[in-house]
């Protein structure tokens, strides 16, 4: 029995591959359904490579068009999510070569010292943004898995199609981005979201 989560996915994936079709045939308004369901995600995650929400919107815009006329290209082998992220992941990446963002370097985010008993939820909220900066200031290389992975919740085998990498060199480049975020916050072992990406990383 599917449970709800995998119902609503599974009526993304029919709503998707129908608006493909109608797209193809000749209903141009059918590409909106793709737009309503796509332009968040796609905004958020070209945000993580910017960090400029104008920039993002107008990068997410960009990769609607890019989608728009290579639809035909979709062959199905997998899913159309998995193919505009890859489309729109390379949008971002020849984007951020043009105009690369400005980099603070990791050794600059200081971690944030440790609260009373009465500020522990505001300290989990102050030290998820510390972390949440950590992985933006790390190299491109190793933010763009961490990014896909953890913030996108995509596990290894999806992240290394949309980055068009082998799954091998997505792990190797997952565990050094963990190793260097570590070095810088060694307290990020007890933090949720350290916890969290070690789980994930170990069931990948």
């Amino acid at each position: 029995m599917n449970t709800p989560a995998q119902n609503a996915a599974d009526t993304v994936l029919d709503a998707d591959a129908a608006d493909v079709g109608r797209v193809l045939a000749g209903d141009i308004n059918a590409f909106e359904g793709i737009v309503r369901r796509w332009q968040g995600p796609l905004v958020n995650m070209a945000w993580r490579y910017c960090r400029d929400r104008a920039r993002a919107e107008e990068l997410a815009q960009e990769a609607f068009v890019r989608a728009w006329r290579g639809l035909a290209t979709w062959r199905q082998e997998s899913s159309f999510s998995t193919w505009l992220f890859a489309l729109a992941a390379n949008v971002y990446r020849n984007d951020l070569k043009r105009f690369p963002a400005v980099n603070l370097p990791i050794e600059e985010i200081a971690e944030q010292a440790r609260a009373a008993d009465q500020q522990l939820h505001l300290e989990e909220r102050s030290q998820y943004e510390v972390v949440r900066r950590a992985v933006l200031a790390l190299p491109p290389r190793y933010r763009e898995p961490v990014v896909l992975f953890y913030f996108h919740e995509k596990d290894v085998a999806a992240a290394s199609r949309t980055m068009g990498l082998p799954q091998g060199t997505v792990k190797a480049r997952l565990s050094r981005a963990r190793e260097l975020l570590r070095r810088r916050f060694p307290g990020l072992e007890r933090h949720r979201m350290g916890e969290e990406m070690a789980g994930k990383e170990a069931g990948a």
